[in-house]
């Protein structure tokens, strides 16, 4: 865009130098002759007229050859660029029509074919689950766990952390609290997973890192994830003698356990832990390996050893699926 400027420069100039000689260019019309004395010094100054004519006007040829070239490569670079925009729209429309087919294709094999289920779905929603998972696109509970439409009321945020009661209000809660007390869900399963770059970020960062300090390094990933820094300072503690990647993975773990221990600081939540009628589970999907373990908190012992060494925390019905 830089060079389309250029041209209207030149022009600009050509009309300052057309003004500057337009004097010249008057004196030379014949019903203004009588303002010369004729002779030679006429002879000599219409020489020397002519001949700035003359040079203004190559220069101004060779400006307007300059702003040719100029806007013509202006125009092949926009050329250029629009063919490689049209190229990335096409693309992203490919992207859609294939989007567009499996949206069909659901359509057909799905829900035609299970028509009353699906508009019964429309009228309410009772799901048994409430879970909340890992945003990473890797990681879709409803693919890895087989869940169907209704099944499972879903929220998933960056390394599947929930914050305690006292952090106030995110979406996290907003929606544990529509499927507790609304929905009436009778499971909250939280979902971790392996390689989890929230967990390594955690991990990463510094340990005496405050609110305010990360505030300031501009990065929202780093504020969501001061949430489980507890997790981080057990899993260093617990794996101090083991490689990176070997803490982040126990670090993982840990922070499936402190959200289900955050769980309970929600009042309501504990009021339908304590009538029995609601139960919280923990996984872990290692898509390394393709495994699932899957644990539930055990929330009569975890009351009862509350002041214990292993901050309180018991589980119960732990299996590995593989």
């Amino acid at each position: 865009m830089g060079r389309l400027i250029r041209p209207r420069a030149c022009w600009s100039w050509l009309f300052s130098e057309m003004a500057a000689i337009r004097p010249t260019l008057i004196h030379k019309n014949p019903f203004l002759v009588s303002s010369f004395s004729v002779g030679t010094n006429s002879l000599s100054m219409k020489e020397e007229i002519d001949e700035n004519h003359l040079e203004v006007t190559s220069n101004r040829n060779h400006e307007l050859e300059v702003s040719r070239n100029s806007l013509g490569l202006a125009q092949e670079r926009s050329s250029r660029m629009g063919v490689k925009n049209v190229a990335q729209v096409k693309d992203a429309d490919k992207v859609f029509d294939e989007m567009k087919m499996r949206f069909l294709s659901f359509k057909k094999h799905k829900y035609l074919k299970n028509l009353e289920h699906f508009q019964a779905l429309a009228e309410l929603q009772a799901p048994k689950f409430m879970v909340i998972s890992c945003v990473d696109s890797r990681v879709c509970p409803s693919n890895i766990l087989g869940f169907q439409p209704g099944e499972a009321f879903t929220v998933r945020n960056v390394a599947n952390i929930v914050p305690s009661w006292e952090n106030g209000p995110t979406e996290t809660n907003a929606a544990l609290e529509f499927a507790v007390n609304t929905l009436k869900v009778e499971n909250i399963l939280v979902i971790g997973h392996s390689s989890c770059a929230g967990i390594q970020s955690l991990m990463s960062m510094e340990d005496d890192a405050t609110d305010s300090s990360l505030f300031c390094y501009g990065s929202f990933v780093h504020k969501w994830m001061v949430n489980a820094k507890v997790a981080k300072l057990r899993a260093k503690a617990a794996a101090a003698h083991l490689n990176f990647d070997q803490q982040c993975k126990h670090c993982e773990k840990e922070s499936i356990n402190l959200s289900l221990k955050n769980l309970m600081t929600y009042p309501w939540i504990e009021e339908r832990l304590k009538q029995e009628s609601l139960a919280v589970h923990g996984g872990y999907y290692d898509f390394l390996s393709c495994t699932f373990e899957k644990w539930t908190l055990d929330y009569k012992n975890t009351c009862k050893a509350a002041g214990d060494d292993d901050h309180g925390f018991q589980i119960k019905n732990q299996s590995v699926w593989c």
